[in-house]
């Protein structure tokens, strides 16, 4: 979709055009799903973030200014729905997964090249809630450890140890995933 086009439909959903509204979910749900599925982890979670995304987007198109890309400005609305579907479920405790990760070990090495994207991915969304929510905000959302905390009112300590902790439980999972290929 060029620019032009983009700004046009853009348009068209403000005025409640129905085909524009579906040609802007066609194109962005494809691209925001992945964001979903990240945070909820698993896919009905999902995709009922998804269509709560795409209720709050429609809603606060009046708000996007035209500055900046508009599929970044999308995919804060996702992220944010997704974070409130998990502070409204309460699955951002982070003291259940502080516990279940004390027998985790760090490893020196990690064999991330060894594995595919689709099988990384995998591994993100089976991360505990608190570790997943965390590596997704720092590591593929770019928030800085303050923000973090900030948004999920916790301590930049606990953000840091979130992610420290997740990096490790992904590195015992591929180590595994890679033991596991190496026997069959």
């Amino acid at each position: 979709m060029t620019e032009t086009s983009e700004q046009l439909t853009i348009e068209s959903c403000r005025k409640g055009d129905r085909k524009a509204q579906k040609a802007l979910f066609d194109r962005l749900a494809p691209r925001m799903f992945p964001v979903c599925i990240r945070y909820a982890g698993d896919r009905e979670t999902a995709e009922d973030i998804l269509q709560d995304g795409f209720v709050t987007l429609f809603s606060k198109l009046d708000t996007y200014k035209g500055e900046g890309s508009f599929e970044g400005w999308a995919r804060k609305i996702f992220v944010n729905t997704a974070l409130m579907y998990l502070r409204k479920k309460d699955a951002l405790k982070m003291s259940d997964d502080l516990e279940n990760a004390r027998h985790l070990t760090s490893g020196t090495t990690t064999q991330i090249e060894n594995i595919g994207y689709k099988e990384l991915i995998k591994l993100v969304t089976s991360l505990p809630t608190g570790f997943r929510t965390v590596f997704n905000m720092y590591v593929l959302e770019g928030y800085s450890h303050k923000e973090i905390a900030e948004i999920l009112d916790i301590t930049e300590t606990t953000s840091r140890t979130q992610l420290s902790r997740a990096r490790v439980w992904l590195q015992n999972r591929i180590k595994e995933t890679e033991n596991d290929r190496r026997r069959k």
